[in-house]
């Protein structure tokens, strides 16, 4: 079992909660260069988040959170991960994202102004991103 010592303090928020504030043994995070694994005394770094997966092994435990856009930095023993929303792979609202994915597909066949198709796509990301994750946590 790690020390405390050996242990990264991982700090995951959203617009609307503090997700996640608690030491634990390594976390992977979806960058735009690719998976980054995070640990205690990481060179220093910060990055651009992609829509994807975190995984957190926490005490030997390995768990997933599924995100949306963001950025990481890590410096010696503490790593803080910004993103527009987070969530538990296992408490996604499948239902709740393939309407979500329905909707998005809806406003791009619309064909509105730029900034509403640019909205669009990433509502469409988000909502692929839940149902992929939520599917793969039940296999």
């Amino acid at each position: 079992m790690n020390s405390l010592a050996d242990k990264l303090h991982l700090e995951i928020v959203s617009p609307d909660r503090v997700f996640l504030d608690e030491e634990v043994d390594t976390a992977v995070v979806r960058t735009t260069s690719g998976d980054v694994g995070l640990m205690n005394d990481h060179i220093p770094m910060v990055a651009p988040v992609s829509v994807g997966r975190i995984k957190i092994v926490q005490d030997g435990k390995a768990r997933e959170a599924a995100c949306a856009d963001g950025v990481v930095k890590i410096r010696g023993n503490h790593a803080l991960v910004i993103t527009e929303a987070v969530e538990w792979i296992e408490e996604i609202d499948i239902e709740r994202a393939r309407k979500a994915r329905e909707r998005a597909e809806q406003r791009l066949q619309a064909k509105t102004d730029e900034e509403d198709l640019d909205r669009a796509k990433a509502a469409l990301t988000k909502a692929l991103n839940r149902i992929k994750q939520a599917e793969h946590q039940q296999r």
